[in-house]
């Protein structure tokens, strides 16, 4: 049996004729930058996310470069980023020449551990970049109380967490000073290529971000600032458009075939429940855990990954692929070990990463996409089970 990591062909076929006359819809109308689609998008994301604004951008990590540019970081200053996180969240803050601060993961949800950032604070550190890791909100009161202290600004990086609600109902996006978001393919809510979103309820930066988007222009070829060339093409808005309605619905097919693949874990005895942090000889996976799913909010986690982590997690790869199963690893090294960081190691020699570096040595992604059928399920439990035993 075929277990792909993703079928996005599925997806599309699903929708097929209401996301064909979207693409005719534009090539008609050839406006094809900015423009009608994309302010209707805009407009739907305010109000799904319940934020005051919501700016298309080009990408995922252009929204992360742009919300930077936004709250003016300079060559020099310093922002904390988690060590376990897409290449994005740390090089975007390397290409505007300031510095990132690796911070350790919190052993359960992988999200950035908030009991590590305050030590690493100084007077350059300017902001926190907590990043809501595979379709689960970091803990943002404890890092907003930190931002407050210290008057840092507090970005979201919400690239795998569209839609995702925090404790108390909020969603991600809506719960630092800006949330960004990436629309790339293999998201939840995915274009037809690169696309993202900035959102914020600051009238000031919602006004900065919309004029940064078109290098800076208001109006057109006149510049008081330096932006960049971060425009949403009209073509993926309207993709997105008819993404959207579907989007929860989707989210909560991908949270019943996380439970199903715990409940055969746990049923199989190779794991005993979800959320442990310590490998013996009798928890042979550790299993996600969504942390807030008594909270009673129905997108407590949206499941953008389902990862477990395993001894021998290359060996099983190789087995999982013998079988025809797709999976992947995110994120096999972390920030602190990149060689294009080399030059910081200075900073962070003493600083232990020892969660990340077990996630990193440990995990592996399971096929997780909505249209995965029980059957695909429980072959991909046979299978590892056969591995492990």
């Amino acid at each position: 049996m075929k277990v792909p990591l993703l079928d996005l062909k599925a997806q599309y076929r699903s929708l097929k004729t209401e996301l064909d006359e979207a693409l005719i819809k534009t090539a008609e109308s050839q406006y094809f930058i900015l423009g009608p689609e994309v302010e209707k998008l805009e407009k739907a994301m305010c109000e799904y996310i319940g934020c005051k604004y919501a700016i298309g951008v080009s990408s995922g990590t252009d929204a992360l470069l742009i919300a930077l540019m936004a709250i003016d970081i300079k060559p020099g200053d310093e922002i904390i980023v988690p060590t376990y996180s897409f290449f994005a969240t740390a090089g975007v803050v390397s290409r505007l020449n300031a510095i990132p601060v690796f911070v350790d993961s919190d052993p359960v949800t992988f999200n950035i551990n908030p009991k590590e950032i305050e030590g690493l604070i100084t007077k350059k550190t300017k902001a926190i970049i907590p990043v809501h890791l595979y379709g689960q909100s970091a803990e943002m009161d404890e890092i907003n109380a930190i931002a407050k202290k210290h008057s840092l600004k507090v970005i979201e990086d919400g690239a795998q967490a569209i839609g995702v609600q925090y404790k108390d109902g909020r969603k991600v996006g809506t719960l630092g000073d800006i949330g960004c978001f990436s629309f790339f393919p293999s998201k939840n809510l995915g274009c037809f290529g690169d696309g993202g979103l900035v959102t914020t309820n600051d009238d000031a930066l919602g006004e900065k971000l919309r004029i940064m988007r078109v290098h800076g222009g208001k109006p057109k070829y006149y510049h008081k600032i330096i932006g960049g060339n971060f425009r949403l093409d009209a073509i993926q808005a309207g993709v997105l458009s008819v993404k959207l309605p579907h989007l929860d619905s989707w989210s909560e097919r991908r949270r019943q075939n996380a439970e199903l693949y715990s409940g055969l874990f746990i049923e199989s005895g190779l794991a005993s429940k979800e959320g442990k942090i310590e490998l013996n000889s009798t928890e042979k996976i550790l299993l996600p855990k969504a942390v807030y799913k008594e909270t009673g909010h129905k997108n407590y986690h949206i499941y953008n990954q389902y990862v477990i982590r395993v001894e021998k997690r290359d060996e099983l790869r190789k087995h999982l692929t013998e079988k025809e199963i797709g999976t992947e690893i995110y994120y096999p090294v972390p920030f602190h070990k990149q060689e294009c960081f080399a030059d910081l190691k200075p900073r962070f020699e003493k600083t232990c990463f020892s969660v990340s570096e077990f996630a990193a040595d440990h995990s592996i992604a399971l096929p997780i996409y909505p249209e995965l059928t029980k059957e695909q399920i429980e072959y991909v439990v046979k299978c590892i089970a056969e591995f492990i035993k």
